[in-house]
């Protein structure tokens, strides 16, 4: 169906979902302009028309989107549920596959995250998920889980613990953790600081890292620029000093990984990501403050001159970016290779235009999605061409196809 009139149960659940912040910036453009200078100034441009249906609905906080081969979709929801769509067209059927999660922590920014199916998903059936790890109903790590889907979608066995370890917080603040397959076959994992000080720029730890792995095994991939570091965490790492990555895209035809990151309460960041660099967040300041310190720079160019500058920020608020991806193929028109990236306090959609070295060049804020659907989170473009997006408002959330108007 088209977009449809606000509706009053909606946005009180929108409200309810939203945790430090409440203001909404739905239908506004971000300022570029950046606290210190560093990221580029984008001119604000016309959104094209978009065509919004809904898929499905009955979902919770979909938090991610895998497209199966036989047309299906499995959505992925922060509670700790797995939803299968009998296809991503309107009027699609949910079911929930059976599987065990009931060791999934599902507290505050926790539970059930990112997902991404095997390269050989075709013939083994497997995917990855993320997920915050609790045993006696206590926080004990974030981990990537290999799982087996059965022939008819109706459940799912765990095949393994791809990788344990990842840094959690107790209330789940900052879990982080969206994957995205490279064009090499790398599995390339954001992830959260947790909110504790020293964790960004320890290389020795798996939090406010972006991660490079085997999606085999998960251990290192090969190439990575710290692999000849004697700690395997720090062998796992591409880039490191990171807040809490939510979104991962890989630009198609030149495979630059471009991350969104939320900011405190400002200077959310679109990022290009470069082996082995420093991004530059670092609330220990350098390890002479103990507690969480974010009046800290998002990318502090003092204490790190050499830090990566981001590509853009969102300025004097807080968009709570999300999930990203980019726009690929001519039914995309004017539009076509535009990074698409979801926000969740902003309740929006963003579209950036990109020169080929990565630059953004403008920002524009598709008006359909104005209040109408709340928060926004998943973003995944699907095997038509078209745009998949979730609602996270926690009521009877939606997966919605996007196309151009």
């Amino acid at each position: 169906m088209l977009v449809p009139m606000r509706r009053i149960a909606v946005l009180l659940v929108t409200l309810a979902a939203l945790t430090a912040c409440t203001e909404s910036n739905a239908g506004r453009v971000p300022p570029p302009a950046s606290a210190n200078g560093q990221a580029s100034t984008p001119q604000e441009a016309p959104a094209p028309g978009m065509r919004i249906e809904t898929v499905a609905g009955g979902l919770e906080h979909g938090w991610d989107i895998a497209f199966l081969p036989d047309g299906k979709a499995l959505v992925s929801q922060r509670p700790g549920k797995l939803a299968l769509l009998s296809s991503t067209r309107p009027g699609a059927t949910v079911t929930q596959v059976q599987a065990d999660f009931t060791d999934v922590l599902a507290v505050g920014e926790g539970g059930l995250m990112g997902m991404v199916l095997d390269p050989d998903f075709a013939t083994n059936r497997e995917f990855i998920t993320c997920q915050t790890y609790k045993e006696n109903g206590v926080g004990v790590d974030v981990r990537l889980v290999r799982w087996r889907l059965a022939a008819d979608g109706s459940s799912a066995q765990r095949v393994n613990v791809m990788l344990s370890g990842l840094p959690v917080a107790r209330n789940g603040r900052h879990s982080g953790c969206r994957p995205a397959i490279a064009p090499d076959g790398a599995l390339i994992v954001g992830t959260g600081d947790t909110a504790r000080a020293p964790i960004s720029q320890d290389r020795t730890n798996l939090g406010g890292k972006v991660l490079r792995l085997d999606v085999k095994t998960g251990g290192p991939a090969q190439g990575n620029p710290f692999s000849s570091a004697q700690n395997p965490n720090e062998q796992r790492l591409f880039t490191y000093g990171h807040r809490n990555v939510q979104g991962v895209a890989i630009r198609p035809g030149s495979g630059q990984i471009i991350t969104a990151e939320h900011g405190p309460d400002k200077n959310d960041e679109i990022n290009v990501e470069l082996a082995g660099r420093n991004y530059g967040w670092d609330p220990a300041k350098g390890g002479t403050e103990t507690s969480y310190d974010e009046d800290v720079p998002m990318t502090d160019l003092q204490r790190f001159p050499d830090a990566v500058p981001a590509l853009w920020e969102s300025g004097d608020r807080t968009e709570a970016v999300c999930a990203a991806t980019f726009l690929d193929g001519p039914q995309w028109g004017t539009m076509n290779g535009s990074l698409v990236v979801t926000a969740l306090k902003g309740a929006k959609l963003l579209l950036f235009k990109m020169d080929d070295a990565g630059k953004i060049q403008s920002v524009s804020v598709p008006p359909e999605f104005d209040d109408d659907w709340g928060r926004l989170r998943a973003a995944r473009q699907g095997p038509d061409g078209a745009l998949y997006v979730t609602t996270s408002n926690g009521n009877d959330d939606k997966l919605l196809r996007v196309t151009l108007g």
